[in-house]
């Protein structure tokens, strides 16, 4: 697929001059100011602080959309919450049986958009690699309104690509708390004073107010939880973020076209944010499930719960459906 600006995008990891570009911001700004190239050259952003406020996104000195504060995603939401990543046991689930306005999909999950799944909550991408490889998807499956959880790199990667198409979606910035838009690189150290956050050691962090930024670990799926828990539901519920099996292919994708996962590698700290999340989510009153047989959640205290599996008579009728 060729974007606005005439860049190739489909199949593509990174343009070789982003990368080049993250090599130098890294060069010039050393460890505490590499992220500079989330959001360099040319976005400019200004984040609401309070619940009522506006903020806006600009790139290359044009308006592009308004930016929101995630009170908009809290008034939208459901007393239930499911968090839909792209893991291959998302195949074993019947997501017919989730409520409208109640799925945060994640990164390739959008699939299921028009395909299972026609009214969820939110759509979450906080890598700028998922863009570039799938612009022309996203393009495709999220349409006008949808309230988009993007991170500053991802907004910036998406209107390098075509600025036009951010102006009708309902944008709520995914902000580094570590890594903040406009600031320099903070430790676990510097943040464990905040009455919003909870950290563990120098490895996990959890934020209780998005709005002021979340602890990214290894998975988007780390920073939909925080933003599902300072909803406040009943219930957040895990569906396909597996995490394990993460080197096999999604459930989107075939056999030999595979896109690169780091997720395996970063088991332990994703596992190391989740559980404070558990933490948070208990003292509030929130029910947290995970509806994978084979996630790694069960090692942090989330066992296996079969209440969305597929009938036996259902996947006999499945398995005909794909015989014809």
């Amino acid at each position: 697929m060729v974007g606005k600006e005439g860049l190739i995008v489909l199949g593509s990891e990174r343009p070789w001059r982003r990368s080049i570009f993250r090599i130098l911001m890294y060069v010039l700004w050393g460890r505490s100011g590499a992220h500079t190239q989330d959001w360099l050259p040319g976005l400019s952003l200004t984040i609401p602080q309070q619940p009522f406020e506006t903020g806006t996104i600009v790139y290359r000195g044009h308006s592009i959309s308004p930016l929101l504060h995630p009170a908009v995603l809290k008034n939208s939401a459901s007393q239930e919450i499911f968090i839909i990543g792209s893991g291959p046991s998302l195949r074993s689930n019947d997501l017919s049986l989730i409520g409208p306005r109640t799925a945060i999909l994640l990164n390739g999950a959008i699939s299921l958009l028009t395909e299972g799944i026609n009214a969820p909550l939110a759509i979450a991408i906080e890598d700028e690699r998922f863009v570039w490889r799938h612009f022309q998807l996203m393009a495709e499956k999220i349409g006008a309104g949808s309230i988009c959880l993007f991170s500053t790199a991802v907004i910036r990667a998406i209107c390098e690509i075509n600025d036009d198409w951010l102006a009708d979606k309902t944008v709520i910035l995914i902000d580094n708390i570590r890594k903040p838009y406009g600031g320099k690189r903070r430790e676990y150290s510097q943040l464990a004073d905040l009455d919003f956050v909870r950290v563990h050691a120098d490895e996990a962090g959890f934020s209780s107010d998005p709005s002021k930024g979340v602890f990214q670990g290894g998975s988007v799926a780390v920073s939909a939880f925080q933003f599902a828990a300072y909803c406040k539901p009943a219930t957040i519920g895990f569906f396909g973020v597996d995490i394990s099996n993460a080197n096999g292919p999604r459930f989107y994708e075939r056999i030999g076209s595979v896109a690169k996962s780091g997720i395996a590698h970063a088991k332990r700290r994703i596992l190391s944010h989740i559980s404070l999340g558990i933490g948070a989510c208990i003292a509030q009153g929130t029910e947290v499930l995970n509806f994978s047989p084979i996630s790694a959640l069960s090692e942090c205290g989330l066992p296996y719960d079969s209440r969305y599996a597929w009938t036996s008579a259902q996947k006999d009728d499945l398995a005909v459906e794909h015989s014809e």
